[in-house]
């Protein structure tokens, strides 16, 4: 697959261009005009011979391609996408079997590209812009536009790198919404994901839009509006029904159950004024979820048979191959886990992921053991999926963190947050023996029911480590089922594909090789590889019934949140903290006399992170050293401005420690003139 987005620019389908003649365009389908030409042509002449048509269709699988890929493709997009070349009958072949062979042709033909069905004389143009989401893992947000209204699908935050110091999450920029928020005429929310509904509060503090997702997602939402003391905003919130379409704006919104590592999870279905777009969101394909509400692919075929414009997918796991297996696989290893533990079992996983939560406290009463649920989103979540019927539990079986101590270990079973690794986190607490009410004991066991999110390896490592000095039993990756993915694999993302049978192909959701090998998959799926585009955030791409291109690049980033106080750190602070971890700190004191231009007394020197303690005194005079001088070519007089001195002072000593230790540390110079 060839990524060449800064050629798309400027190049749109020979139509539209009014003939100009254009450079080859990997990604844009060349073939349009002719399928158009010979859909004009049969129109004409609805009377034309099966076999007319067929000799056309073996023109056209004979003409050689303008890239030399489709040379080897088995199952390319265009005139090939129906698989192969064209039947060549023999002319012994009977008439009536003839005909036969040719309908098929036809009918086949047909099935294989409904996108032909789509009216490419509409006009219209649609704009889709990422704002968060690729290149990355997490922080999903993106803008769906027509000349008059918008729709925002999901505001999902994104977690910090180790260098973003006291950062708990990110939040997009939504300088973007702010441009077109007159055109937006709704946000629709896929499902309760963090990575999709986290921002959504940051994003009411400052613009107001109607809500609309399922129950549970909203649920969410709400807790989280809760926090944030905006219960008024609650009003804005729309619940809607799957398999109903929704009309919002230019936009009619259906939403189609999908299985997913989550309850309550849907793909989208949107019917634009020039063509359908399917979205999937997060998804995979579970024929065994534990609710029993398999994804609704009745819904996908259904719109894939009426000609799907564009299909945006998740592709998370594009490098995975095969299928990713069935949460209900996860339950089988809690009963081995359970059976095999002889005291109390403490089990962490993603608060939202409500089907693995619910296995395992099903299997926790089976076994005997009273629940007792810690962790602040976890507690918070548990309630919320009880309240809406989700997970159906006696209250019986639950108890509080400080009723464990009277239960035998055995009859206890702790859920709780902290798979992450997080500091503040239950688990993370109560491997460095700060947990209030839970201390870890040799005979505990540990169920750590997740995989690592990206950038979060060091701080899984770290609890790990933690935990095993601790003592306890730690079941982690050893057990190939304990953890399943919610994401896609290759025969997962086909099977969309393939139900679908787009025009046009968008890959979302992942860093820019999962979504390169997604691409790679769409064309083994007969999707035309000139009409797929990858994307980065901010690339905001132009969709018409005749071409997809890249017309301009919007401003997108980043904005540190610390979850303490619910509020934002600023880049600058982010930056000293940057700094002060690499680099270090210097602090200066110094008086100066107007009257002869000279320090009075020695200048106080403190610094940190640049040299060490025994060299403090040594450092202190070097510094002393460069005051005098620099004053000794100054002219200090009594209408002198301290703040000149200071930023002099800083860079004399800058250029000195760069010279001397290779650092950039932040340096404080206070001058008081006396």
């Amino acid at each position: 697959m060839q990524n060449k987005r800064e050629n798309m620019e400027n190049r749109s389908g020979g139509a539209e261009n009014g003939g100009r003649k254009r450079h080859p365009n990997p990604y844009r389908n060349r073939n349009s005009q002719n399928q158009n030409s010979a859909q004009n042509t049969q129109k004409r002449n609805p009377k034309s011979t099966n076999e007319s048509r067929a000799q056309e269709n073996r023109k056209q699988s004979g003409r050689k391609s303008h890239n030399p890929k489709n040379s080897n493709r088995s199952s390319g997009g265009g005139q090939r996408s129906g698989g192969g070349r064209r039947p060549r009958i023999d002319t012994t072949v009977p008439a009536e079997m003839r005909e036969a062979i040719l309908e098929n042709e036809k009918i086949q033909q047909e099935r294989m590209n409904p996108w032909r069905l789509i009216d490419t004389n509409k006009k219209g143009k649609l704009r889709f812009t990422p704002l968060g989401g690729l290149g990355e893992i997490g922080g999903n947000i993106a803008v769906l536009e027509t000349e008059d209204s918008a729709i925002i699908i999901d505001v999902g935050m994104s977690f910090p790198d180790e260098t973003m110091h006291g950062v708990d999450i990110l939040v997009p920029d939504f300088s973007y919404i702010h441009q077109i928020k007159e055109k937006i005429k709704g946000i629709v929310i896929t499902h309760a994901h963090e990575d999709h509904i986290g921002a959504v509060p940051y994003l009411f503090k400052e613009l107001k839009f109607p809500l609309y997702g399922t129950p549970l997602a909203l649920a969410m939402i709400g807790n989280k509006f809760d926090e944030h003391r905006l219960q008024a905003d609650k009003k804005y919130f729309r619940y809607v029904i799957k398999r109903k379409p929704y009309n919002i704006g230019d936009f009619k919104v259906e939403w189609m159950h999908m299985t997913h590592s989550i309850v309550d999870s849907c793909s989208l279905a949107i019917e634009t004024p020039i063509g359908t777009l399917i979205h999937t969101a997060d998804f995979k394909i579970d024929h065994t979820p534990i609710d029993g509400y398999t994804a609704d692919l009745h819904r996908f075929a259904h719109y894939g048979a009426k000609g799907v414009l564009c299909l945006f997918s998740d592709s998370t796991n594009s490098h995975n191959q095969g299928f990713t297996k069935s949460e209900s696989v996860v339950g089988r290893t809690f009963d081995q886990l359970f059976e095999k533990a002889n005291g109390r079992v403490i089990m962490s996983t993603f608060s939202s992921n409500v089907h693995r939560i619910f296995q395992a406290m099903d299997r926790g009463v089976k076994h005997g053991r009273k629940i007792c649920v810690i962790g602040r989103s976890m507690e918070r979540n548990i309630e919320t999926s009880r309240r809406l019927g989700f997970i159906d539990i006696d209250d019986r079986h639950f108890i509080d963190a400080h009723e464990v101590g009277k239960y035998r270990d055995d009859e206890i079973l702790v859920v709780t947050t902290g798979s992450q690794g997080e500091t503040m986190a239950a688990l993370s607490r109560m491997a460095t023996d700060e947990h209030r009410h839970i201390k870890l004991k040799p005979t505990d066991t540990v169920i750590i029911s997740a995989s690592a999110i990206p950038g979060n390896e060091a701080s899984v490592s770290k609890l790990m480590n933690l935990l095993l000095k601790a003592g306890v039993t730690v079941r982690y990756k050893e057990f190939s089922d304990i953890h399943v993915s919610g994401h896609a694999s290759q025969e997962e993302q086909k099977l969309i594909l393939r139900l679908v049978q787009p025009k046009f192909f968008l890959p979302v959701h992942g860093e820019y090789n999962h979504i390169a090998a997604h691409a790679k998959t769409a064309v083994e799926c007969g999707v035309d590889e000139r009409n797929i585009l990858l994307m980065s955030d901010g690339d905001q791409i132009e969709i018409s019934t005749r071409y997809i291109k890249k017309v301009r690049t919007v401003k997108v980033g980043k904005r540190y949140i610390d979850n303490q106080n619910n509020k934002e750190i600023f880049a600058d602070v982010i930056d000293d903290r940057q700094k002060l971890s690499t680099e270090g700190i210097v602090n200066i004191v110094v008086q100066i006399s107007t009257q002869n231009g000279k320090m009075v007394n020695k200048p106080v020197v403190t610094s940190h992170g640049l040299v060490p303690d025994r060299e403090d005194r040594k450092f202190a005079a070097d510094m002393q050293r460069l005051i005098e001088e620099y004053l000794l070519h100054s002219k200090i007089e009594k209408s002198a401005n301290s703040k000149v001195i200071e930023d002099d002072l800083r860079s004399v000593i800058r250029k000195h420690i760069l010279r001397q230790y290779k650092k950039y540390p932040i340096i404080i110079p206070t001058v008081f003139l006396l």
